[in-house]
């Protein structure tokens, strides 16, 4: 049994470190808790403009003409662009590898809309003004000749016969139904953009040799990231044709290249400057403002020009996760061992395809042995804002599906849900029905850990009070990064990355660094450059930074290390090989005890004894480990107004190895608080004119401090092999139970199963009315 404690971490205790696995103060905390952390909009420069953009009034509508003869003739008024002004990209594909492949042209007419306006909020065209007011009285003044069209609001309009069509000339494909032979063409215009499946074993065998069988179907609404900081970027235009931005994004250099692209100029023209970032999620992986900056900037004649988003605008323009509708049957014998599973993803994509419905088949069946198994994922796109990724995108909704589908099947065996979920864990060696083969998980010891843990075993009394138990995974991942550091005379050490810090990154990738050279971690300065001044590096996504970025300041250290080793050798007239470097942070003589140097002591000697230090590494490591994590919640239902009580929540997941513990606690705290909200409140709420009629924190309601009791925390570490000290991506999975673990709490408590998120006041009081349980 664990102890009853609210954060526990369940440490290796063969490991001896001294710098990893403590808990020091992040690097940025005064500047951002004392307001002097710039932000985007915190940009001011010379001559500045200010921009606006006009935003279509329609879900649907073809762009006949577009009249900005009044707008340009505004007093105060020093550009106007609409996508005329952009590049045709029709036909430019880019692989992003693992199978994802981006359209260049949907990517630019999402940023102004080329023949089409595809959902109520795309912008259309731009001005930027020497005032914001000015701006934005210019945007009434140009004229859209609109030919409306119907909107299709939903995956399962979409697919039906006759439907509207999005993208006529597209290169869709077919629904599974009228398929043609592979490589063929479309045998009809469709909105499914997408299709994929994956086998494993029998599956009509597996079913056969099933006692029991049950079979779920779910849909989830979209939500949105809910990051505080809207969007905006600065561009400036430059007379030799250089373009600089300042932005707050996931990634200066997915800045850069998806700007130089949209513009069809070479990246090298392209220097993005991060700027602190007030919240991602996956929300700012994609660039919606830069490249419009950028025009009208070139408009002006190179003035810089500023673009910044109202809330309403991140709501309308921006990008949430997708709708989903799923299907999971399940198949057990009566034993209680999984035999059969097949599932059905369809994935609403929004204006342009590409939702993460590829990570939903990855995902939904993932934490299990299944020797049969069937996953079809559709991606279809509709006339709402394409949708971009939000912590694990695609595996909250998929667990949604499968976690309760697996807390009604325990119901039907009558067995303990951790023991099922125990007997049918997948663990290293195990082959996932989507192909790869599990390397070292965690999934196991995260089970036992909630098992063991006293909320477990705790009594739970009252009336509509019930239990939950849901798992999750992710698979984590990982991509080029690079680390500059210089050691300093004084003995500190400068660390400059790629890497946008929104987790704390700074201070866990510092202290890799630290740890290996032996000194304390506040003696590292880390800093994120601009993409001129550091080499490569992909997005802060994907739990994937202090893995990948963390890698590459541990090797930036060993390169530190070796330098500093042959110039104490140097020093001493003695081989390198005789000189050894202690875990403290000491240079001696491996003989001669009388020869040492502090980290400090031999700093101050390097720039009279053959010049600085400087470790450098560029990796792009492959095995970011996967993330398992399992959650225990306790709610109260209100039988006369339907609101769910969240009493108790107890969160267990792998971190591999927690680099900072209080950091993986907050993550995961994090993820389990957006996920609540998504289970009981969080919804995209459109009319049927596609126009979002809650477009504000205000109406789209997120939970604050006052919905949610202290998150309680297990950390496990089953180390990562492909990791130096064993990390494993923390950021994503803990956002995947909460949807499961709600709704089979709740079930636990009324006897109601729900099918549909959210599970609001308004839902659950309705099924309690017509289930005759509601009242006192």
């Amino acid at each position: 049994m664990l102890e009853n404690k609210p954060n526990i971490v369940l440490a290796n205790k063969d490991e001896a470190y001294t710098v990893v696995g403590t808990r020091p103060p992040r690097h940025d905390a005064l500047d951002k808790v004392t307001g002097y952390a710039r932000y985007a909009a915190d940009i001011s420069l010379p001559g500045l403009l200010y921009g606006a953009l006009l935003r279509s009034p329609h879900a649907h509508a073809r762009i006949r003409s577009i009249d900005t003869s009044k707008a340009k003739a505004l007093q105060g008024v020093k550009a106007v662009v609409t996508s005329a002004e952009l590049p045709d990209l029709s036909g430019k594909i880019a692989d992003l590898g693992e199978g994802n492949r981006a359209n260049y042209n949907f990517m630019s007419n999402n940023i102004l809309a080329g023949p089409k306006a595809l959902y109520k909020g795309h912008a259309v065209a731009a001005v930027a003004a020497v005032s914001q007011i000015i701006a934005e009285e210019a945007l009434s003044l140009i004229k859209v000749d609109y030919e409306v069209l119907t909107a299709v609001l939903s995956a399962r309009e979409a697919m039906k016969d006759g439907a509207p069509i999005l993208h006529e000339g597209a290169n869709t494909l077919a629904g599974p139904e009228a398929r043609p032979p592979s490589g063929a063409a479309p045998a009809k215009p469709t909105n499914i953009a997408n299709r994929l499946e994956f086998k494993l074993g029998d599956v009509a065998e597996g079913f056969k040799q099933a006692d029991v069988i049950v079979e779920r179907e779910t849909h989830t609404k979209a939500v949105h990231q809910g990051y505080i900081e809207p969007h905006s970027a600065t561009a400036q235009w430059h007379a030799d044709g250089n373009i600089t931005i300042w932005s707050s994004s996931q990634g200066q250099f997915m800045v850069r290249d998806q700007t130089s692209t949209v513009l069809g100029i070479p990246v090298s023209r392209v220097k993005a400057i991060p700027m602190e970032i007030g919240g991602g999620f996956g929300g700012k992986l994609v660039v919606y403002l830069e490249p419009v900056a950028a025009l009208l900037s070139r408009a002006s004649g190179g003035q810089p020009v500023k673009l910044t988003m109202s809330r309403t605008e991140v709501f309308e323009g921006t990008g949430p996760t997708s709708g989903t509708h799923i299907t999971v049957k399940l198949g057990a014998t009566k034993e209680g061992r999984l035999v059969a599973a097949e599932t059905h993803l369809v994935y609403e994509a929004g204006a342009y395809p590409g939702s993460p419905v590829g990570a939903g088949t990855r995902c939904i069946l993932a934490p299990y042995d299944i020797p049969n198994a069937y996953i079809e994922g559709l991606d279809v796109v509709i006339n709402v804002p394409r949708s971009v990724a939000y912590r694990a995108p695609g595996s909250p909704a998929a667990a949604f599906a499968m976690e309760t589908a697996i807390d009604e099947m325990c119901r039907t065996l009558k067995m303990d849900p951790i023991e099922f979920r125990l007997l049918n864990a997948a663990k290293e060696g195990t082959r996932q029905a989507t192909g790869p083969v599990f390397a070292r998980i965690g999934f196991v010891e995260v089970l036992q850990a909630a098992k063991d843990h006293p909320h477990y075993h705790t009594k739970l009394n009252g009336r509509y009070r019930g239990r939950g138990v849901a798992s999750g995974f992710w698979f984590n991942a990982s991509g080029p990064s690079a680390a500059i550091a210089s050691v300093n005379a004084d003995g500190a050490v400068s660390l400059v990355v790629g890497s946008p810090d929104i987790g704390g990154t700074r201070t866990s990738v510092a202290m890799q660094l630290a740890e290996v050279l032996g000194i304390p971690v506040d003696r590292v300065k880390p800093t994120v450059a601009d993409t001129d001044s550091i080499g490569y590096t992909s997005v802060t996504g994907g739990s994937g930074v202090t893995y990948k970025t963390g890698i590459a300041c541990y090797e930036a250290a060993q390169d530190i290390k070796r330098q500093m080793l042959q110039r104490a050798a140097t020093i001493w007239n003695i081989k390198p090989e005789d000189v050894e470097y202690t875990k403290e942070g000491v240079l001696q003589h491996k003989s001669d005890p009388n020869l040492k140097f502090t980290f400090a002591q031999l700093a101050g000697r390097l720039n009279n004894t053959g010049g600085p230090i400087v470790g450098r590494a560029t990796v792009n490591p492959r095995s970011p480990g996967n993330a398992f994590a399992t959650h225990l919640a306790d709610v109260e239902v209100d039988p006369e107004t339907g609101k769910v009580y969240v009493l108790r929540y107890t969160a267990i997941q792998d971190a591999g190895k927690a680099i900072h513990p209080t950091y993986v606690e907050g993550q995961i705290q994090g993820g389990v608080a957006q996920g609540v909200g998504w289970a009981i409140n969080e919804e995209y709420f459109f009319n049927d004119q596609g126009r979002m009629m809650n477009p504000s924190f205000l109406d789209y309601r997120m939970p604050t401090s006052l919905d949610l009791p202290m998150i309680d925390t297990v950390i496990v570490e089953v180390p990562n092999a492909g990791h130096p000290f064993g990390v494993r991506g923390v950021g994503e999975v803990p956002i995947c139970p909460p949807l499961a673990t709600i709704c089979n709490a709740i079930y636990d408590a009324t006897g109601l199963r729900f099918s549909e998120l959210p599970m609001s006041p308004s839902k659950v009081l309705a099924a309690l009315k017509a289930a005759g349980k509601n009242g006192a």
